[in-house]
């Protein structure tokens, strides 16, 4: 039996039908999932797990801010070189206004006994009660309160647009006219509005062989979206762009490079028309990675308009950020498959432009930072 393998196929046809075992199948062919292929491309590499200059991460979340012991998340900034952490959940998500304005106090004085100079808050709006009459007055007051507490800026979530709702069940929408007065103080007390709408354009399409996030959407279920839910993509960015074109004399950082970084040129020609539009680079390193000339023509001309972001708190991931914006090495792995089954590309930025992504630009833009522990 152990010669079996060895017989022309014929034979073995002729020994299954008459009753003989049937031989060892070959495995099935791999999956996209379990395949991952190490390269045999052999070229220079620079795993960096510090930056080369001190830099301000302006997207953050920390949700125990308020009574963590910080001493530790300072800590494990130091060992990436991160000079400033900015922790946008400023409120925490307690939908409840007292609740959430205790959050906020508590992480302040968290901050300020901690170390002030290295962590900063952005505080946040709470829509639970949009339906009220008063509601925009007292979301103004809101607003000026946090600002002289310490706030220096302020965080919008992607539920506006998405899920908060009117008293009849109806979407508020971006560009809501109740909103006006919120955007127009922020130009006022000079602080940046950090802006989230929308999310990638492939989870508005077909779930299909062709879409890139396939595997995202496989993984995470809950992020795939109708055409029409809640709206078409394309409406939920223009509502956004309608902010930027009503309010000029604000400052807009557009989270996520407003979902436009595998589009740099339709991303050229807004910052254009949007003077008042910035971008940061949070969870889009994986879009650069892979048109690193194009991308470093793109930062080359957008360098005071461009900061440096990360969003998810994982530490070890700023590695492939600093790499692919420092370094010139080819073909290198992204952390997760599932954002990017695609090798990265190092876009190897000039100083000057890489010392404004990481820090120039965020002192300039966000009001009270401390200068000192950063080059000149």
């Amino acid at each position: 039996m152990k010669n079996l393998l060895y017989l022309p196929a014929i034979l073995l046809t002729g020994l299954v039908a008459c009753g003989q075992p049937k031989p060892a199948q070959p495995a099935e062919p791999l999956g996209f999932e379990e395949y991952d292929p190490v390269s045999t491309l052999k070229v220079p590499e620079h795993k960096l797990t510090r930056s080369k200059y001190p830099f301000i991460d302006v997207h953050n979340h920390q949700y125990q801010m308020d009574n963590a012991d910080l001493s530790k998340l300072i800590a494990q900034m130091d060992s990436l070189n991160m000079g400033l952490m900015v922790n946008l959940s400023g409120r925490g998500f307690s939908s409840n206004e007292t609740e959430s304005t205790k959050f906020f106090d508590n992480a302040l004085a968290n901050v300020q006994k901690s170390n002030p100079k290295r962590l900063a808050l952005f505080t946040n709006l709470n829509f639970g009660d949009v339906n009220d009459k008063d509601w925009t007055a007292k979301a103004v007051k809101t607003l000026e309160d946090d600002v002289k507490k310490g706030a220096r800026g302020l965080k919008i979530y992607k539920n506006l647009g998405f899920s908060v709702k009117d008293d009849k069940g109806k979407r508020v929408r971006v560009d809501d006219p109740r909103l006006d007065p919120i955007w127009a103080k922020c130009g006022e007390l000079g602080v940046p509005v950090l802006i989230h709408t929308a999310d990638p354009k492939s989870f508005w399409d077909p779930m299909d062989r062709y879409n890139e996030r396939w595997l995202e959407l496989k993984l995470h279920a809950g992020r795939k979206r109708s055409p029409n839910d809640p709206v078409p993509w394309e409406q939920l960015i223009a509502e956004q762009h309608n902010v930027f074109r009503k309010h000029p004399k604000t400052t807009f950082i557009a989270a996520h490079m407003g979902w436009y970084p595998n589009d740099l040129n339709k991303l050229d020609s807004l910052m254009k028309v949007f003077p008042n539009m910035n971008v940061e680079i949070g969870a889009v390193i994986a879009e650069l990675g892979r048109q690193p000339r194009a991308s470093r023509k793109f930062f080359e001309k957008y360098q005071d308009r461009i900061l440096f972001g990360k969003d998810s708190w994982v530490p070890a991931e700023y590695a492939t950020y600093f790499r692919v914006l420092e370094t010139d090495d080819e073909y290198f792995p992204y952390h997760k498959k599932y954002h990017a089954f695609w090798r990265m590309y190092g876009m190897g930025l000039p100083d000057e432009v890489l010392k404004k992504v990481y820090y120039k630009n965020a002192l300039r833009i966000i009001p009270g930072l401390d200068k000192g522990q950063f080059p000149k």
